[in-house]
């Protein structure tokens, strides 16, 4: 059996990384000491010589709290990053400048939040930010050496990404819009300008209005934005066809050429080219997966294309190449600037998130960062395999199995959060720890899930709690019928989204349950609803219709209500700054579990959030987490 605190204990590298301009130098977050601290690398040669394993690296923050997803200045004499201080997600952009070895804090005493996506001007005089200062994320500008942030974009949706282009003549912003769909929006940088009450009329009117990329008529649901090197040309990824494709926005023709056509998610594009040629093929680098793992291509983008039924460009076939560490996921693809090497980070069942660079010529994968202990990697870990099984309506739903060698054994459905996300080929320590115990480990990808479509992801929408809450249980079914689970021990677990179900699991089949563990999770929908941020309201309104018009909806999806019908002992965890899930919301259900004679067990973190930072809280909480489950699974 794997120890659990050991195995906890196992750092891993954040997918948000970056590549200095010169090549040589790699700043990413690790959480090698138990704290999210910014690390700077060296980069290995060419060759690829040189780095195995664990090549030399520098520690560059030490204070308390998270820092994540660092970037450098064009120049690369800075390195800008966010600092989450307690937990609430509550950022502070951060400015550190190598020569001085001084730590600048850009938002210094701000009461609002901000998002920890960002990006630098192209002559690296000013960031590009968001901030929920009027109540939802918006975009400003603030100058590199600090100054008053200036507001360049407020849709009335939520921003989520940025970019400024390469020429320094656009920002390219990804905003929520409609149901669960994003837009991108252009905007002339030129023409920023402060919100200032003073300026006049004239001066505080943009010249180029900002718009969304469309095709035609039809608004695209579209994300992740990158520029071409010249500013000229977008990528991004949009389901128009139902799964996620590349497609291509040219700023000139408005035009947009769609480079995949794949039966899987295409995203997260990267474009990239040879710029000393200036009439050579570009390339596109993007994530492929299909079911629960991915893979890095990389195509070649010809002149020849053709007219799709919808009235869009779509290119020929050209020469893909693929890249692959192992079976598992590959995330945050970067490129070096002479397109001959690409950094991404690699997880898998059996191996934290580290750093990997791959030589695109050659396709070695060189491995830049262990997080490992080479006492952990001689043991064995148990494989999951990819499964479909009958949901309560016939539907197929996908899953990963932990099939235990003996069986029936005691089990453990985990329930992913989101519920935009689902489970993949990746490191995840309560589910390699179950398993090796001998539990049958079931992890449901229910409908509602991201990466089979935009058909299945939508398939909760108006119906939270309700068929994702089917879906899970048909998974306690399967198991119980295929011989794999003892009938009275199955446990259910899961965080944030999944803690919500954990609670709806417990409350509409108690039967099947002998205990059931929520992290971080939410059960009273219009409790949680008025205790949360704007951007947070937007989201369930858009998915669950206003609280007040659909008011049965609400209620009959807010396991708080029904908590009377759990026959199963309760552990209920969660964190004192969690702007998400409010720690309110499982104080109340406590209580009222409680009155009503149940057994629960409550786990309050005052100084955490939603994503617990500090490794004695994650230790804590994940060890009394199992423990809970695993009393219950042996009575």
């Amino acid at each position: 059996m794997l120890n659990l605190a050991d195995i906890l204990r196992v750092p891993h590298v954040d997918s948000l990384f970056d590549i200095s301009p010169d090549n040589t130098k790699i700043a990413f977050t690790w959480n090698k000491t138990g704290k999210w601290q910014i690390y700077e690398i060296e980069s290995p040669s060419p060759s690829g010589r040189g780095v195995r394993g664990e090549g030399e690296f520098t520690q560059l923050t030490h204070a308390s709290g998270g820092k994540f997803n660092p970037r450098y200045s064009p120049n690369g004499q800075q390195l800008a990053y966010v600092l989450d201080i307690d937990g609430s997600e509550s950022y502070h952009l951060i400015v550190y400048d190598f020569d001085s070895k001084q730590h600048t804090d850009l938002t210094p005493n701000i009461s609002h939040a901000l998002q920890p996506n960002f990006c630098w001007s192209p002559n690296g005089q000013q960031l590009a930010f968001l901030s929920n200062e009027r109540g939802h994320f918006s975009v400003y500008v603030i100058s590199a050496s600090g100054s008053s942030p200036k507001l360049i974009l407020d849709t009335g949706h939520p921003a989520w990404q940025v970019g400024w282009s390469p020429n320094g003549k656009h920002l390219a912003i990804c905003c929520e819009m409609h149901g669960q769909d994003y837009g991108i929006f252009v905007v002339n940088a030129e023409s920023c300008h402060s919100e200032d009450a003073s300026a006049s009329e004239e001066s505080r009117q943009p010249r180029q209005r900002p718009f969304a990329i469309a095709q035609g008529d039809i608004a695209l649901n579209a994300l992740a934005p990158k520029w071409s090197h010249d500013g000229k040309q977008l990528v991004f990824h949009s389901d128009s066809n139902d799964w996620f494709d590349i497609g291509l926005y040219d700023l000139d023709s408005k035009r947009i050429i769609w480079l995949t056509n794949n039966d899987g998610d295409s995203q997260f594009p990267i474009f990239f080219s040879d710029k000393s040629k200036t009439n050579s093929l570009s390339q596109i680098a993007y994530a492929q997966s299909k079911g629960t793992v991915n893979w890095i291509e990389i195509k070649s983008v010809g002149q020849a294309f053709s007219l799709t039924m919808n009235g869009g460009l779509e290119a020929r076939p050209t020469s893909v190449k693929k890249y692959q560490v192992g079976k598992g996921i590959h995330s945050g693809i970067r490129l070096t600037s002479d397109s001959k090497r690409m950094v991404t980070t690699f997880s898998s069942p059996s191996q934290p998130s580290d750093l990997w660079m791959i030589d695109l010529e050659s396709g070695e994968a060189i491995q830049l960062t262990n997080s490992m202990p080479e006492e952990l990697s001689r043991e064995e870990f148990v494989m999951p395999e990819e499964i479909f099984y009958e949901g309560m309506d016939g539907t197929q739903i996908p899953a990963l199995l932990f099939r235990p060698k003996k069986f029936p054994a005691p089990a453990v459905v985990m329930i992913h959060g989101g519920p935009n996300w689902h489970y993949s080929m990746e490191w995840n320590v309560a589910m390699a720890h179950f398993a090796s115990r001998g539990y049958a480990v079931l992890a449901p990808n229910y409908r509602g899930s991201t990466g089979y479509g935009r058909e299945w992801q939508y398939a909760a929408r108006f119906d939270m709690g309700g068929v994702d809450t089917r879906d899970v249980a048909a998974g306690a079914h399967y198991l119980i019928r295929e011989g794999l689970a003892l009938k009275n021990k199955i446990a259910v677990t899961g965080r944030s989204h999944g803690g919500y179900l954990t609670m709806t699991c417990l409350t509409q089949f108690p039967e099947l349950w002998c205990a059931g563990s929520a992290v971080v999770p939410f059960m009273n929908w219009f409790k949680s609803h008025d205790d949360s941020r704007e951007d947070l309201q937007h989201w369930n309104i858009e998915n669950m219709g206003d609280p007040k018009e659909n008011y049965a909806r609400w209620y009959n999806a807010s396991p708080y209500f029904f908590l009377d019908r759990i026959n199963a002992p309760v552990q209920l965890i969660c964190g004192g700054n969690d702007p998400r899930c409010p720690a309110s919301d499982s104080l109340d259900a406590r209580d009222k579990l409680v009155s009503l004679g149940k057994e629960v067990e409550l786990l309050l973190y005052e100084d955490e959030g939603h994503e617990f930072l500090k490794i004695q809280n994650v230790l804590d909480a994940e060890m009394k987490r199992v423990e809970f489950l695993a009393r219950a699974l042996k009575k």
